[in-house]
């Protein structure tokens, strides 16, 4: 039962109001026992002080008279106060002269009131009469009890608390029937309603509003639970019509999944053998595109043959012959054979890129020598064409990186072709840097530019910016197609910039790791004096070279002057600009030296002090004019050798060198050309005959042949190597094949080295210098 008392809300809202009540109510009588405490105090004092003044004057003229017998009737009068336990006079010597005292009382609550008032309290009062207040009497002294004053307090805040416990409790009674009938019985009036609603229809009742609640909180609730009862009632038939018709739909609905389910069951048997055709139409592609690079390889083996015949025919005719007419009929046919073996070569590789067969070396090479050697074998057409090829190669950049030189020049190549064959005035520029661990080439006309259509067509096959470009210029559109699947396959980038008329900007970004190797060492005092000298610019801020050639300088720390304002130093002049005056302003120079700075290549000086640098600029010949015109030795430069960089050359003696080749064309063009750098050379047709010569007689070097009847190169090289006189006999492998996997079977087999034809006297010479034995006799070139 209290239970269910204790539940109810009236409770509830009584108990929390009574607390606050007696809470609040405890509050306020604590602060009023306070006050009163303190009242208290000032009462007791204030009594004290009264009786004490009644009895100064009395006590006063008995010291004085000295009268005993009324001092000790005045001390008993002060005992018959409840608070007074002693009273006494003291006289002027402080004798006592009259004492009278009791004992305190003894309570059980005694110990609050000391606590509060303390045990006891002592009062003192001068004694003096008035027509003699200077003469000294004695004093009054009383001693109080606290314990009246404070049984008297106790018994008050007693009665205060209790009084305020009874209030709050008859508060509660009060409150408790009021919440009762105010608020819980109209309360239960709802909830017994609302428990006789039946299950099965609960949105049909409604509540009854409670008397004298139709205004208030209760009558409101009651008002909107009856409206959600409305609501409810509406949407519950909603539902159930609903209901009523997702029935009639459901057959409906299970039909029309039943036929898209077939309907989706046939698309998937179509996607699948839709897949099949794809899958069988993509291994026929792959097998067409190994059936097509295995049909280049060996067309470029049969093409490449005969070809390398033609030209080295060519050059060896073009080599003997003196008539200027016959050269000129010898050189156009030459020209033509390099044009088509190039065109086969970039076919080539293009379809060795797209088979997934081309091979990229990772070895280390001078990027700085590359594109000096690039800029320098293009100089000659851009001058035929009357337009400055600049090499501006960042100083700073760093000697060696590691990749793939040849297909590095390859792109570099391509792109300067391009320039100069588009350019018909102006400039073609090569910037070179190096930053954030990638490379930077950028090539830059001032050409015939691209409209936006044709820089999206310039790196397809067999395409060009547009119909006119092919037509007045020629070309496959091979070129670039190669350089941005080299690019690629390098996991580099290549962007272009262009206008109609205003030029071409291509940039190549290359991620090539920098190669820690030896780097080339300038002398420090070589360097000093030519910053002691300086140098005397005389070249116009027109030419395109002096960018170049200053960061070049002052990366040396040579400082670079005027040569009008400062005519002393190195004078560094244009020869092609007025020669005339140029060479009459040179020969008239007072300071160390001239270097003449040729942009045609035909400038020649026969004076002592003057050097000629040929442009593009290259920075060891610079260098090295430098020293010559300052009168210093360029010895103090020294790079070491690197036969895999080709920085140096050594000399080679005349060997007797052993050529394994079965097509009499290609043996005469090798022969001719190996007696011309002054070795001795027999021959082979094949494998076989090699060894028998090896048996016969003692060789420094084998050119092999890989493709040969009989025994071709390969087993021809096993063979080599396992003969133990011949573990160390250089042999370098000599193919026409050009796909990825040969460099590593001629390797395999056993070959030191390897290069492709035709033959040429260049990569001849090096190769030969490569692996021939050092000897201080050179051979001549013949």
């Amino acid at each position: 039962m209290f239970n269910r008392i204790r539940q109810r809300l009236s409770y509830r809202l009584t108990r929390d109001t009574v607390l606050v009540a007696m809470v609040l109510g405890l509050v306020l009588n604590l602060i009023q026992i306070t006050l009163d405490y303190f009242t208290a105090r000032e009462s007791m004092d204030r009594e004290v002080r009264a009786l004490i003044e009644i009895s100064q004057s009395p006590a006063s003229q008995i010291a004085y008279n000295i009268d005993v017998r009324l001092a000790e009737e005045l001390l008993d009068g002060l005992l018959q106060h409840p608070a007074t336990i002693d009273a006494r006079i003291i006289d002027s010597d402080g004798q006592t002269m009259a004492a009278a005292s009791q004992s305190s009382p003894v309570s059980r609550y005694r110990w609050i009131s000391d606590l509060l008032f303390g045990a006891s309290r002592v009062f003192n009062e001068e004694l003096q009469v008035p027509q003699l207040a200077d003469l000294p009497l004695g004093q009054l002294v009383v001693t109080i009890d606290t314990y009246h004053y404070g049984i008297q307090f106790l018994t008050r805040a007693t009665n205060t608390l209790i009084i305020g416990l009874l209030k709050s409790l008859a508060l509660s009674g009060v409150l408790l029937a009021i919440f009762y009938f105010v608020l819980t019985r109209p309360m239960m009036n709802v909830i017994n309603a609302l428990s006789q609603v039946r299950a099965s229809s609960p949105e049909k009742v409604r509540l009854p509003i409670p008397e004298n609640h139709k205004g208030d909180e209760i009558g409101t609730m009651v008002g909107i639970i009856n409206q959600h009862l409305e609501n409810m009632e509406v949407s519950v038939a909603k539902l159930r019509s609903a209901e009523s018709a997702m029935k009639n739909y459901s057959s409906q609905l299970e039909r029309e999944v039943e036929d898209r389910t077939r309907e989706i069951s046939e698309k998937n048997e179509a996607l699948l053998r839709g897949n099949r055709a794809l899958v069988r139409a993509k291994e026929d592609a792959v097998r067409r595109a190994r059936a097509r690079a295995n049909f280049l390889a060996s067309m470029s083996h049969e093409i490449r043959t005969p070809l390398n015949g033609v030209l080295g025919m060519l050059g060896l005719a073009l080599e003997s012959e003196k008539d200027a007419g016959q050269r000129n009929r010898l050189e156009i046919a030459l020209n033509a054979g390099e044009s088509l073996l190039g065109l086969l070569n970039d076919i080539l590789d293009i379809s060795k890129v797209e088979a997934g067969k081309l091979s990229l070396e990772s070895i280390p090479f001078s990027m700085r020598k590359l594109i000096e050697e690039c800029a320098t074998l293009h100089a000659q057409q851009a001058r035929r064409k009357g337009i400055n090829l600049v090499n501006e190669t960042a100083p700073d950049l760093p000697e060696h990186f590691l990749g793939d030189p040849t297909r590095t020049r390859q792109i570099l190549n391509n792109l300067l072709s391009n320039a100069i064959k588009f350019t018909d005035a102006g400039t073609v520029k090569i910037r070179t840097s190096w930053s954030g661990g990638s490379l930077r080439l950028e090539v830059i006309d001032t050409g015939i530019g691209m409209s936006r259509e044709g820089l999206h067509r310039i790196f397809s096959p067999f395409s060009q910016a547009d119909t006119d470009t092919t037509r007045l210029y020629g070309g496959t559109g091979l070129g670039l197609t190669l350089c941005r699947q080299l690019v690629e396959r390098m996991h580099g980038q290549i962007l272009v910039d262009s206008k109609e008329g205003a030029g071409t900007h291509f940039t190549v970004t290359l991620p090539l790791p920098v190669h820690q190797g030896d780097e080339p060492e300038i002398a420090e005092g070589v360097l000093r004096r030519l910053s002691d000298i300086g140098i005397a610019m005389a070249l116009p801020q027109s030419n395109p070279h002096r960018l170049a050639i200053e960061s070049q300088l002052r990366s040396w720390n040579i400082p670079v002057r005027s040569a009008s304002r400062h005519p002393e130093g190195i004078l560094l002049i244009d020869a092609a600009n007025s020669p005339r005056e140029s060479l009459a302003f040179a020969n008239d120079w007072r300071g160390e030296g001239v270097i003449l700075a040729d942009q045609s290549g035909t400038a020649t000086s026969t004076h002592p002090r003057h050097c000629v640098v040929a442009l593009p600029l290259r920075r060891d010949d610079l260098f090295r004019c430098l020293c010559a015109a300052g009168g210093l030795d360029s010895g103090g430069q020294s790079t070491r050798p690197d036969r895999s960089l080709g920085t140096g050359q050594q000399p080679i003696p005349a060997l007797n060198i052993l050529l394994v080749e079965d097509n009499q064309v290609n043996q005469l063009v090798a022969s001719s050309l190996l007696k011309k750098l002054g070795h001795r050379v027999d021959h082979a047709e094949n494998g076989r005959r090699a060894l028998e010569a090896l048996q016969n007689k003692t060789y420094d070097l084998v050119l092999m042949d890989c493709q040969m009847p009989v025994m071709d190169g390969y087993e021809a090289t096993r063979a080599i190597r396992q003969n133990p006189q011949w573990q160390t006999l250089p042999v370098i492998a000599v193919t026409a094949n050009v796909m990825q996997g040969d460099r590593e079977d001629c390797l395999a087999s056993g070959m030191n080295d390897y290069i492709t034809k035709p033959y040429n006297r260049d990569e001849l010479r090096a190769v030969i210098a490569r692996w021939a034995p050092l000897s201080p006799e050179p051979p001549t070139d013949s």
